[in-house]
């Protein structure tokens, strides 16, 4: 007994040893890569201290996974096809060899599962599961002020992981998860998947079949069509180049390489839309440019910087350019909102129901002084520091407000959704078994109340009373909880339906989305107005400025 007790210290030590060992070269080592991305990208970009908009800035290329799990599905199938008058090039490497492919005709990517000559282990210790990067990433922070190196990924939801390369044996992963299981509370646990077949990628060209791993496409025009249907209207054109990689989940990733400013073609009239008065256009082109300058960390576990979805910003390639929004691009090259020389954290969202949040309301983590309430209307009718939106008496006067906002005509901008308890508690047992919480294993709700707003009116806190047990949910985990709240700007109202027991709830609320920062609903009213792009982003960012980016503002 002794000697196993002695066994066990003894690699116990070992693990703290390594880990120490780890982070210190990992801390160089991030240091370094952080210090050569940072020059690079000047390198890149062709940085000066210029003042003005008409400053010669070079691009940065980005990396934007526009396909992020191809192979989840073993039908899954996408085609590639150059443009009219093009080819395209297939470069990967068979074997030791480095072999390129060159056609004029469409490329269909497929994918087949293989089974493995022994079955293969993986597993992670997951340190958290969340619905959002920003909550994620201050879970990830707080393990490493810990000491721990860890890694956000996004298998399904956001999640944290002990970083693999760190704790890369099965021992190690055991030792960690016991430690921790000791020394704290938290939920963490040990995923397990024992595989005995994984999705390969293959495709024909001229009769020969071939399945790498890696795959880089381009073309001569830097154009190419992207197909995850069977009908031809449903291609994409991108621009740039196109890596077709494996990722963390044992799946392969669609990666488009596109410089910045293109990319901003691909966004801006998704997010807002063609027919947005000129200034919300650009303060979205400044809006955008930003973000994705500030977000180039998030899927750094995958080996590309942004998705192409509403986790990151919407990104559907060159169909939806628009003459209207390559102006507005154009026209504010190179501008970004800065908050004391810093890229601020440009998040934005359609709707905020009347009133903007601070970033604490709806994530975890510091808040950002120029993130907080604000009135969503052109005329300060509402005194939000004298009729505080804590109040829930204040708040349901607010809600049941529907005049004299940027957004009142807006079909989001007021909602009353009536659920059945039988949906509500689908919903909910679903939430709470994908966070594998103890809490998940209740058969009915038997009540639920806000107890706590913040000064926006987000809930902060909803309590849940259940035959098993009573718990809180937190901030945006209210969304995520139930399918009718498209904010977490609503209250609650019990329904009986003429009958003596709970028929279910009634969510009555306001906007779409996060309401953190920018209403982009609220914005195209601003600009209807006469207002100009640097007016509206000052107004929903109090305290930034819009700068020309240079060597000398922070990443």
């Amino acid at each position: 007994m002794r000697q196993k007790k002695r066994a066990t210290k003894q690699l116990e030590n070992q693990l703290q040893r390594r880990i120490k060992r780890q982070k210190q070269v990992a801390m160089k080592f991030s240091f370094w890569r952080f210090s050569h991305s940072v020059m690079a990208t000047f390198c890149l970009l062709g940085l000066t201290a210029a003042s003005g908009p008409k400053s010669s800035i070079q691009d940065i290329e980005l990396k934007i996974g526009i396909v992020q799990r191809f192979g989840s599905q073993s039908t899954a199938k996408l085609q590639l096809e150059p443009t009219k008058g093009d080819r395209l090039k297939l470069k990967f490497k068979a074997g030791n060899k480095h072999q390129t492919l060159v056609t004029k005709n469409p490329v269909k990517l497929e994918t087949v599962m293989q089974a493995l000559p022994q079955s293969a282990v993986e597993e992670v210790v997951i340190l958290g599961t969340y619905r959002t990067f920003e909550t994620a990433e201050d879970s990830a922070n707080k393990w490493r002020s810990q000491g721990m190196e860890v890694e956000i990924a996004q298998p399904e939801r956001w999640q944290v992981w002990a970083k693999r390369d760190v704790y890369s044996t099965p021992l190690l992963r055991r030792l960690l998860l016991q430690n921790i299981q000791a020394t704290t509370k938290e939920k963490v646990y040990l995923d397990t998947r024992v595989l005995k077949q994984v999705p390969r990628v293959s495709w024909v060209v001229d009769g020969n079949r071939y399945s790498p791993n890696d795959l880089e496409i381009s073309t001569d025009k830097n154009l190419i069509r992207v197909n995850k249907s069977e009908k031809p209207e449903n291609a994409r054109l991108y621009a740039g180049r196109l890596n077709l990689q494996p990722n963390a989940y044992g799946t392969y990733t669609l990666v488009n390489q596109v410089p910045l400013e293109t990319y901003l073609r691909g966004v801006v009239p998704y997010e807002i839309g063609i027919n947005a008065p000129t200034a919300a256009l650009e303060a979205q082109a400044i809006l955008a440019r930003t973000y994705a300058l500030r977000n180039l960390r998030r899927f750094a576990a995958d080996n590309y910087q942004l998705c192409a979805d509403t986790h990151c910003q919407v990104y559907y390639g060159l169909n939806g350019a628009a003459a209207k929004t390559d102006q507005a691009i154009a026209s504010t090259r190179g501008k970004v909102v800065t908050y004391k020389n810093e890229l601020v954290d440009a998040l934005y969202s359609s709707t905020t129901g009347g009133v903007t949040a601070s970033f604490s309301d709806v994530w975890n983590g510091d808040d950002r002084p120029y993130l907080r309430p604000v009135l969503d209307a052109a005329t300060n009718f509402w005194n939000l520091s004298k009729q505080s939106l804590a109040d829930e008496k204040n708040f349901q006067k607010f809600i049941n407000t529907q005049q004299g906002f940027n957004e009142s005509q807006w079909n989001m901008f007021r909602w009353h959704k009536e659920t059945p308890l039988e949906d509500i508690t689908k919903d909910l047992q679903k939430f709470l078994q994908v966070k594998n919480s103890p809490h998940a294993k209740f058969k009915t709700i038997q009540a639920m109340a806000v107890v706590k707003r913040s000064k926006s009116g987000r809930i902060l806190e909803l309590a849940v009373k259940t035959d098993n047990s009573t718990f809180i949910l937190h901030k945006d985990e209210v969304r995520s909880a139930f399918a009718a709240p498209t904010s977490t700007l609503f209250y609650i109202e019990p329904l009986n339906k003429g009958k003596p027991e709970l028929w279910g709830y009634a969510f009555i609320g306001g906007g779409l989305g996060h309401g953190v920062g920018l209403s982009q609903t609220g914005a195209q009213n601003l600009a209807k107005l006469g207002w100009s792009s640097p007016k509206i982003l000052q107004f929903y960012y109090p305290g930034t400025q819009i700068q020309i980016l240079s060597k000398e503002t922070k990443l």
